[in-house]
């Protein structure tokens, strides 16, 4: 099938096919005329894509977990290296989390001190001349 009918059966737009065709998560032949041909099994490749993308994890690590998966799910076995794998992306997004989280709570404290010190225009002026007072 070409990239067209992919693209349909999937509802992965052809931009997106082709990138994953570029990180190599995604194979296609190519006809005498050029154009992209995939056989049956991508549209089930692109299924675990989207699924193992939804999961937070890169196109590096879906090509490393690809090889092993099955089902549309996809279902992976529970070898080492691919429960390391997974426990590395779980801490960097468990990190990323905690980030987020300080940074959230920081912003939170600004918000709650800029309310304490009352309904102050800005930028500040002076009472005497109207024009802002540059910063």
């Amino acid at each position: 099938m070409r990239i067209g009918e992919l693209s349909r059966r999937t509802g992965v737009n052809a931009h997106q096919l082709r990138y994953y065709e570029a990180q190599g998560l995604l194979e296609a032949d190519r006809g005498a005329n050029g154009y992209r041909e995939y056989d049956e099994n991508a549209v089930l490749r692109v299924k675990q894509i989207r699924h193992l993308l939804g999961a937070g994890l890169s196109s590096e690590d879906i090509a490393y977990l690809l090889p092993c998966a099955a089902g549309e799910a996809p279902e992976l076995p529970g070898c080492p290296e691919l429960l390391a794998a997974m426990r590395s992306r779980l801490q960097r997004l468990d990190d990323q989390m905690n980030r987020l989280a300080q940074s959230r709570d920081a912003l939170a404290d600004y918000i709650d001190a800029a309310e304490r010190m009352g309904n102050e225009s800005y930028p500040p002026h002076d009472e005497a001349d109207p024009e802002p007072v540059p910063a």
